[in-house]
């Protein structure tokens, strides 16, 4: 079930009603009906693989409790590190095995050793690195004594798979999420309406956005041996704007529906694209796994703590585990090594805590030295993209050497009149989402001081442009991580 699909606009309202006038504000039976819904939004997708979101679900509420009631601490690692093998292993044996299994036997092709390697006709489980990592995070924080393992096995699955995270996040974690389940939720109107505004700029950026730019970023990277530099440059900043728009077009529709219910989930995207330096850009970019990644894997590494080899050593592990995390290809690799090698004089002269704030806060436009940050860290973030969506390491290559060519000062050849389109729409995202870059959404404070009547022909005017380019029901690019 697609969040731009006509089913999900016919299951929203249902779960909607049924939450605040059937169950009578009684917290269990609100949480009953959440998880219920929670796995038949899930089972729509392949009902088969909900049976490996509930094993994994019970494994974690299990060794959880049975950890909180260890009496030694060999005890307590036995079952901690039964939970991390076990989910880790089904993670690695579904999304990684083949990768595994090609790769070994190229490897030794090399060398002169020809195998066919066996591999497994199985498709990857929808959202399985998204609840993995809730399970490991909640396993994690219980050995760690930061949190008490949760005895109510119900409040514990719906912070595993509450269906507006639970198939590409936001990736949640239990201090934050549990607590939310666990108390007492009345209906509040502003917010709300807030959530209703947020799913609203979130359909856009998937609808409007991602979908038109995917048609062109499309062709122009599936046949890039047929087009010019300035083409292929085109294609490159088409796929910059498909992937912002459907990630952080999802995060904004999950994070809107779970307020209509009176939850508030991680913040995933802080408008990236308007970072003035890499390291700012991992401050706003997929929030939930750059923290998650920072707080269970880079500072047990260390973090920052030791000298200049021990943060160059942990940042280079983080970004490459994080690359790999995103799938099982080297374009993820080298992407995540790219990004490691960007960022990494910010890591050695210490200068990657130097743009905290909102740029240009409180003006209109940036200076002139914001501006041309912005400018060089976007076109640093283009072309890592280009690992990103190619098909190969040597694609990617290809496709860079096609775009440095001369013909890149050529008018791009491809459809100019409807990418001309593209292309505005994008300009009116970036100018939407520039005058509301200090609130949480695009349309959080846009035009609240218009008269009303304005403000709601503005909404309109969003929602007739969803309705005439959301003909197809396209799936979202994280779906396949």
């Amino acid at each position: 079930m697609l969040f731009n699909s006509i089913s999900f606009a016919i299951f929203l309202p249902i779960v909607f009603l049924l939450y605040w006038f059937v169950t009578n504000n009684n917290l269990k039976f609100q949480n009953i009906l959440l998880l219920v819904s929670s796995y038949f939004f899930y089972s729509c997708w392949d009902w088969r693989f909900l049976f490996l979101l509930i094993f994994s679900t019970l494994l974690d509420y299990y060794t959880g409790i049975r950890m909180s009631e260890a009496k030694s601490v060999n005890n307590k690692k036995f079952w901690f590190w039964l939970s991390i093998s076990v989910n880790l292993g089904f993670l690695g044996v579904f999304k990684y095995y083949n990768f595994f299994a090609e790769s070994f036997a190229a490897g030794i092709a090399n060398l002169g050793l020809y195998i066919n390697p066996w591999t497994l006709k199985v498709i990857l489980p929808v959202g399985i690195s998204f609840y993995t990592f809730h399970g490991l995070s909640y396993v994690i924080d219980i050995y760690k004594d930061r949190i008490k393992a949760e005895r109510n096995f119900i409040d514990y699955a719906v912070f595993v798979s509450f269906f507006p995270l639970l198939v590409a996040g936001p990736i949640e974690r239990a201090t934050h999420l549990l607590p939310q389940i666990q108390k007492k939720r009345t209906f509040d109107y502003a917010k709300a309406v807030d959530g209703l505004k947020q799913i609203l700029w979130g359909l856009f950026k998937k609808v409007v956005i991602a979908d038109q730019c995917a048609e062109y970023a499309n062709m122009i990277f599936n046949n890039s041996a047929d087009y010019s530099g300035s083409t292929l440059l085109l294609g490159a900043i088409f796929f910059t704007f498909q992937i912002y728009g459907d990630f952080s077009g999802y995060s904004d529709i999950a994070i809107g529906t779970a307020r209509l219910f009176g939850i508030d989930l991680l913040r995933n995207f802080a408008y990236p694209y308007f970072s003035r330096d890499i390291a700012e850009f991992w401050r706003r970019w997929h929030i939930s796994l750059s923290s998650w990644f920072r707080d269970y894997l880079y500072i047990p590494l260390g973090g920052s703590q030791g000298g200049t080899w021990m943060k160059v050593r942990n940042t280079f592990i983080i970004f490459l585990v994080s690359g790999f995390w995103h799938g099982a290809n080297w374009t993820f690799i080298a992407w995540g090594f790219l990004n490691a090698i960007y960022i990494m004089p910010s890591i050695i002269f210490n200068t990657n805590r130097n743009n905290i704030d909102i740029v240009a806060k409180g003006k209109i436009l940036p200076n002139l030295k914001e501006f041309i940050s912005i400018l060089m860290t976007f076109s640093l973030t283009v072309f890592a993209w280009i690992f990103f969506r190619s098909e190969n390491v040597s694609h990617a290559f290809y496709f860079i050497k096609g775009m440095c060519s001369f013909d890149i000062f050529t008018i791009p050849s491809y459809r100019p009149m409807f990418y001309m389109i593209v292309l505005f729409f994008c300009s009116f995202l970036i100018l939407i989402e520039w005058f509301g870059r200090e609130s949480k959404h695009g349309l959080e404070k846009f035009g609240w001081k218009w008269r009303r009547s304005l403000r709601f022909l503005f909404y309109y005017f969003i929602i007739m442009l969803i309705l005439y380019f959301g003909g197809k029901e396209q799936q979202f690019i994280y779906f396949q991580f």
